[in-house]
Parts: C-alpha cells; sequence; structure tokens
C-alpha cells in the first residue's frame, strides 16, 4: 500500500481553493516594477543549474528549502512594499489559479501512467528505440506530453538497461516525447489547452502547425538513429549478461488504468468544451465549476489508480513518489518567483522587458512572426511556456477568431515555438524535470543543467533555424 502523504499538500490546496471570498487580489501594474524583482527567479534557475553540479549531496535532500527560500526572496520584500494583503492575494491567485490545475493534472497522468507496467524485456537496439520514440510522439498529442513520458520512459529505460552509453536515449526522448510530440491537439501541452480555452478550435493546431511538427519530429528521429546506431556497433560495452530477464511476451500489467488515462483526456475536454455560469472565486480568480469538477475528478482518478493497482505492478516499475516531489517542489518555487516576471511581460512596451515586447512588432505595427516564434521560444525555454504562450497571444491582440484567420501565421508561430522550445531547458516544460528524475533514480548519469543546454543548442536550435527560413519569414 502506497503512502498518500505526497498528495495530502495537493490535496490540501485543493479543498482550499473552493472557499469563496479567502481574498481579493488586484491587479498590480508591472510598468511600475523594477527588474530587480526578476532576481529570485532567476536565482531559483540558477540554484536548479549550479547546485547539482556545485553541492550535489546539499541539493538532493534539501532542493524543495531552496525552492522555499527563493520564493520567500520574493514574497516578503513584496508584502513589504505593497502590502501583507496584496502579498497574500497574489500568493493565493497563483496557487489556486495556476499551480493547483496544474499539479493536479500531473499527478493524475504521473499516478496513472506509473500504474501501467509494460510486460516482456525488449532489447535496446537503435531500430527499437526509434519506434519507441516515435510511438510516444504520436500518443503526446492524445495523452499529454506528460502522460506519454510516463508510460514510456520506465520501459524505454529496461530495454537499454544492458548498456553503457543511454543518457542520448533519455534527452531525445526528452525533445521528441515531452515536448516536440505533443504539438497538435490541446490536450498534448499546456500551452495549446490554454489557447483552446480562449476560443482556439480544438483542430486548428493541427491543421496549422503539422508540417512543422512533421518536420522536426523526423528530423529528430533521423538524428537519433543515426546517433544511437554509432554508439551501438562503435562506441556500446553491452552487458553479457543483461539485468532484467527475458519474458515470453510482450504484454501490459495494470491495463485498467488506460481506461483511467480516458477519464483523464475526457475530463480535460471537459472544461473546454463546457462552459457554466456557475464559478467561484478565490484571491480575484475566478475558477468556473467546469474547472472545479475537471480537479476534483482528477484527484479521484489519482485515488483510484493508487487503490486499484497492484502492488506488484508498482514494483515491476520502480514506481515512487521522488520524481513527483521534486518537480512539485521546484514548480510551486518557479511559479511564485514567476508573479512578477509576468507582471512585467504583460506591461508591453510601457513595461522593463518593452524591448522584448516591441521586438515582435515590425515598424509599420504588423507582427514579426519570425520574433514571435523565438520570443515566444527563448522565454519559453525557461519561463513556464503556458503564461509565456497567453502573454504573446495577448500581444498579438487575444482575439481568438481574428488570430485563427487573418493572423493564423502569428498565432502557429507562437504556438511552434512555445510547444517545441520547451524541450531547450530542463525546466521549459515540467515532463523534462520528471523525466531527468526518472532516469537518474536509476542509475543513468543524466547531463548537468548546462550540459543539456549544450545538446539542444546543437540539435534542436540549428532545425529551428531551418524551420524559421521555411515557415516564419
Amino acid at each position: 500500500m502506497f503512502n498518500l502523504r505526497p498528495l495530502a499538500w495537493p490535496m490540501a490546496a485543493m479543498l482550499l481553493s473552493m472557499l469563496p471570498g479567502l481574498a481579493h487580489a488586484s491587479e498590480f501594474d508591472g510598468a511600475q516594477l523594477s527588474v530587480l524583482w526578476g532576481v529570485p527567479f532567476a536565482g531559483i534557475l540558477l540554484s536548479i543549474a549550479l547546485m547539482p553540479l556545485l553541492v550535489p549531496h546539499f541539493w538532493h535532500h534539501h532542493f524543495g528549502k531552496v525552492a522555499a527560500a527563493w520564493a520567500l526572496a520574493f514574497l516578503l520584500p513584496f508584502a513589504v512594499v505593497f502590502g501583507a494583503g496584496e502579498a497574500a492575494s497574489n500568493f493565493v491567485h497563483a496557487l489556486v489559479a495556476e499551480y493547483i490545475p496544474f499539479i493536479v493534472l500531473l499527478t493524475a497522468l504521473y499516478t496513472v501512467s506509473g500504474g501501467i507496467y509494460i510486460r516482456g524485456n525488449l532489447h535496446g537496439s537503435p531500430l527499437l528505440n526509434v519506434s519507441i520514440l516515435g510511438i510516444g510522439a504520436v500518443l503526446a498529442s492524445f495523452m499529454g506530453t506528460t502522460g506519454a513520458s510516463m508510460l514510456l520512459i520506465r520501459p524505454l529505460i529496461r530495454a537499454n538497461d544492458n548498456r553503457k552509453h543511454v543518457a542520448h536515449v533519455v534527452v531525445f526522448f526528452i525533445f521528441i516525447v515531452s515536448n516536440a510530440g505533443g504539438s497538435l491537439t490541446p490536450l498534448g501541452d499546456p500551452p495549446l489547452f490554454l489557447g483552446f480555452l480562449k476560443g482556439v478550435d480544438f483542430f486548428w493546431t493541427v491543421s496549422h502547425i503539422f508540417p512543422e511538427t512533421l518536420f522536426l519530429v523526423g528530423s529528430l528521429l533521423a538524428i537519433f538513429y543515426a546517433l544511437d546506431w554509432w554508439f551501438y556497433h562503435h562506441k556500446e560495452e553491452v552487458m553479457p549478461r543483461d539485468p532484467t530477464p527475458d519474458t515470453r511476451r510482450i504484454g501490459f500489467d495494470g491495463g485498467f488504468n488506460f481506461a483511467l488515462l480516458l477519464v483523464v483526456m475526457g475530463l480535460v475536454l471537459m472544461s473546454g468544451f463546457w462552459k457554466s455560469d456557475i464559478h467561484f472565486e478565490v484571491a480575484g480568480a475566478h475558477m468556473g465549476l467546469p474547472g472545479v469538477l475537471r480537479d476534483l475528478g482528477l484527484v479521484l482518478v489519482t485515488l483510484l489508480s493508487l487503490k486499484l493497482t497492484p502492488a506488484l505492478v508498482h514494483e515491476s516499475n520502480q514506481f515512487s513518489w521522488g520524481p513527483m516531489q521534486e518537480v512539485a517542489k521546484l514548480f510551486a518555487g518557479i511559479f511564485l518567483t514567476i508573479i512578477p516576471v509576468i507582471a512585467m511581460l504583460k506591461a508591453g512596451a510601457n513595461g522593463p522587458f518593452g524591448a522584448v515586447v516591441s521586438a515582435v512588432t515590425n515598424a509599420d505595427g504588423s507582427p514579426n512572426n519570425m520574433m514571435y516564434f523565438w520570443v515566444t521560444g527563448a522565454l519559453s525555454s525557461f519561463l513556464d511556456n503556458a503564461p509565456t504562450y497567453l502573454v504573446f497571444f495577448n500581444t498579438a491582440g487575444g482575439d481568438a477568431q481574428m488570430l485563427m484567420t487573418a493572423g493564423a501565421s502569428t498565432l502557429a508561430a507562437i504556438s511552434a515555438g512555445a510547444v517545441f522550445m520547451g524541450a531547450n531547458s530542463y525546466i521549459g516544460n515540467a515532463p523534462n524535470l520528471m523525466v531527468k528524475a526518472i532516469a537518474e533514480d536509476r542509475g543513468i548519469k543524466m547531463p548537468s543543467f548546462f550540459g543539456y543546454l549544450l545538446w539542444s543548442g546543437a540539435i534542436l536550435v540549428p532545425l529551428f533555424i531551418i524551420m524559421t527560413l521555411i515557415w516564419f519569414i
């Protein structure tokens, strides 16, 4: 039986979000802020980048405290300058409107996917590995990048557990399954889901950036196959005995969790399609009835999966809460310290980051699609890609009907930048960090924060330049 304590805080926060009238947040003007308010956010990013390298033992045991310290480094001065009420309001707003829906969905996908054990010891040849990555790319747009990543990363690691060089397999898994594959539907990645909630048609993305997705995923699969083939035939030191015993056939244990995955997909779709006048207001955040029911349903799905999944399945999957706890704690700090950064971006050309916002507009006032792609993507590499998408969605006019028609090329650039470039760093998209944590938990020595940037800079950035020349000029 699994300990439910890791779920206690998200569930308590979920119940807290149901209490109306807790506080009334006011939208503070980001144009009045100094760029110094971005120091705590920069601090938590540098901590994630440097501390695992410089003080790995301390980081492994205290990363949650480090994230909390940076969050307080923002909240306490903010309370002094703007008042305790304003600080409390923004804290609760970030918790209720952004963090809780984010972490509840991730927890549900992590738990349900972790309850599916793919039986059979596949052997990690280049052809098998590229096949798993291709399947994951397809699944990501229908069960989310998190769901597809959590379903496939364990069998992929197990298939390659007799190989010495495995880190590159996980890096390309992050590129393809945890990011690029989720670009075709609102179910795939949070930025597209936010666009769906803003009025973008469900099938708009697949009809407008399918060629870009096909190019990126196809190129990455081809590069990966060539690289993995080289490692496999020239650099590999295959263990004489495979650590995972062979089994007769491929199959699934805990297969009922596939039905729960469908429930998760249905809940997400329901919250987007169903419009209701009933809402709850907490700290100025309007929580519609569909969103509340979605999150309650996701908590129920999580508990059902934990209750019904046999212990042997979790044991076979080496399921643990460690990766989920790491993501939950680090992103709690990120969601809080990002508050002033997003406010400064929302201030537009008059804000401290006015040069960034102005860069996406031509001198005649028309949108610069190349810059929309790169600026949205660059910020999505290090900020949460969902609010970054919203900032530039609004910068481009914020009218979904106009953006789907006359502004289609601009919306395509924003969508592609937010989803594709989330792969540029470990913190660009939540599954990146989860996959890294699982791989390291299985003994794989993953690249450092900056080491991963070298991988993405050498492989992804040239592909993004080619895409720019073809589609975004």
